[in-house]
């Protein structure tokens, strides 16, 4: 069995349909369906049970889950909300949940992969995954990196695969319920359907306008990477046989993007090009509300995802956002 926790949400749901394309279908699905439109990221998925988040919480702390073989935990649940301002319900939600269930994978020796934030680099300019780089801008970035240094404390005695994956800026299709928070590929196509233009910034950070850059990375992508750690895909992040030797052991964190930056004039090109419409761009001022708390830059640095044996070649942005464009309609 494998459990899923957020498998309700973007990556999670996402994460449990490539489970099933690979013929894996016992799955425990975790979450908490608010809003209960993210039933939808789940229709045409085949899991084996559903757990409310907090009925979850419970079952761990009593350390009483069902007696089936748990052969890899997916942890993806989280508070992703970069403007949430409540630092009792993030770090309730991003780190002491988060150490539960860790804890609970190291009893058992449960492989466990978690979903971590290229947030925790903030201003940084070196994305490097090391500790002079990480310089949150919020309360979600800082949860990431509470956690993240939690974990970097029990590696060296962890007896199993512990693995926290950096996710940069992820887009692709099951994000609809998002909101604000969903990725540019969402709101620049539904505004070039909805008003024929796309609003991009103003210049900020010291970047002309529209020319923020972003590592935007295609959820596939996220997905194989997460499955390569619990020792279901091979290096070019490929369904591994039933049959395949026993995964390695992995320990750390790991960025997960890309390698390259992005302008956001060029995410625009890219969904013009994908919904087949001409490119009309407004560029706009830029909040007052975000200039404290906006990365206006980030890439990857992938030296030590490269080390750990993965080396597929991440998705183009032109084809990255046509696929995630098409499976959302």
């Amino acid at each position: 069995m494998f459990i899923v926790t957020g498998g309700a949400g973007f990556i999670g749901s996402n994460l449990i349909h490539t489970l099933n394309a690979w013929g894996h279908t016992d799955i425990l699905c975790v979450d908490r369906l608010q809003p209960a439109s993210k039933f939808r990221n789940l229709l045409g998925a085949e899991i084996s049970d559903f757990v409310d988040l907090d009925d979850f919480r419970r079952k761990i702390q009593a350390d009483c889950l069902p007696a089936a073989p748990i052969q890899a935990i997916f942890h993806q649940g989280a508070c992703s909300n970069t403007l949430e301002d409540d630092g009792r319900f993030m770090l309730d939600n991003n780190f002491t949940y988060s150490k539960e269930l860790l804890h609970f994978a190291l009893r058992h020796r449960i492989p466990f992969v978690y979903a971590s934030s290229a947030a925790v680099y903030g201003l940084s300019r070196d994305f490097a995954e090391q500790p002079e780089n990480e310089k949150p801008l919020n309360i979600y970035g800082y949860s990431k990196l509470l956690f993240d240094n939690y974990v970097r404390r029990v590696l060296p005695t962890a007896e199993s695969t512990v693995v926290g994956l950096r996710y940069f800026n992820a887009y692709g299709p099951r994000e609809e319920h998002k909101g604000r928070m969903a990725s540019t590929a969402h709101h620049f196509a539904r505004e070039l359907r909805e008003s024929g233009e796309i609003r991009l910034f103003e210049g900020s950070g010291g970047y002309p306008d529209g020319e923020q850059r972003r590592d935007f990375v295609y959820v596939d992508d996220l997905c194989r990477m997460t499955l390569f750690f619990a020792g279901l895909a091979d290096g070019q992040g490929e369904s591994l046989a039933a049959t395949a030797p026993a995964p390695p052991v992995h320990r750390g964190i790991f960025n997960a993007g890309t390698g390259v930056s992005h302008s956001f004039n060029e995410m625009a090109a890219a969904v013009a090009a994908a919904v087949d419409l001409p490119l009309q761009i407004q560029y706009v001022p830029f909040p007052e509300d975000l200039r404290k708390r906006y990365q206006h830059y980030t890439q990857a640095d992938l030296d030590q995802l490269r080390q750990a044996g993965y080396r597929r070649l991440p998705s183009p942005l032109n084809l990255g956002v046509k696929l995630s464009l098409s499976a959302s309609n």
